[in-house]
């Protein structure tokens, strides 16, 4: 979702799969873009910078076995990109929002470290998961729709929608 901490930024929201604590990532405007390109599996019509990277691993017979956020210093996240070719494991760095955008192509899981949850992570109540849950639904509902409405139209509308969304500041409409 946009930033209200910085203009032209995104909060990107990591919940702990077993757990009541988020980790709110402050991410630029195209990797937010990436990110919600993947998760709407929306096709562009050339391959942006994270599928370059799936293609060029795949045609070096590399694996991506994970994600890690591994460290904050000063607010600034750091993470790695752990991948193999089956004979040994190799661990790239990363910006975050770069390694979650190629996690997801590869569909691996992400993981952090007690450290960096208990220094940036935040706890969600009970009653604020459900209230989030609920929230998320229908977003999800609403994102279908709008995919769909997306799929529909020509580049030239597209371009213009997307135009107009970046007209309005309405970025994370821009992104979808």
């Amino acid at each position: 979702s946009p930033s209200s901490s910085q203009t032209g930024s995104f909060a990107l929201v990591l919940g702990e799969e077993s757990g009541s604590r988020r980790l709110p990532i402050i991410i630029g405007m195209f990797e937010a873009q990436a990110i919600a390109i993947e998760i709407e599996k929306i096709e562009p019509n050339r391959p942006m910078t994270h599928d370059l990277f799936k293609s060029f691993a795949k045609a070096f017979h590399y694996k991506i076995t994970s994600v890690s956020i591994t460290d904050i210093k000063e607010g600034v996240f750091f993470a790695k990109i752990h991948c193999t070719d089956d004979l040994k494991e190799i661990v790239v760095d990363a910006r975050p929002s770069d390694a979650i955008a190629i996690g997801l192509r590869f569909d691996v899981p992400i993981y952090t470290y007690e450290n960096v949850l208990s220094e940036a992570g935040i706890s969600v109540s009970e009653a604020q998961r459900d209230s989030q849950d609920e929230f998320e639904e229908e977003v999800k509902d609403e994102k279908k729709s709008f995919t769909e409405i997306l799929k529909d139209n020509p580049v030239e509308v597209l371009s213009k929608m997307l135009q107009e969304a970046l007209d309005n500041e309405e970025y994370e409409k821009a992104a979808k």
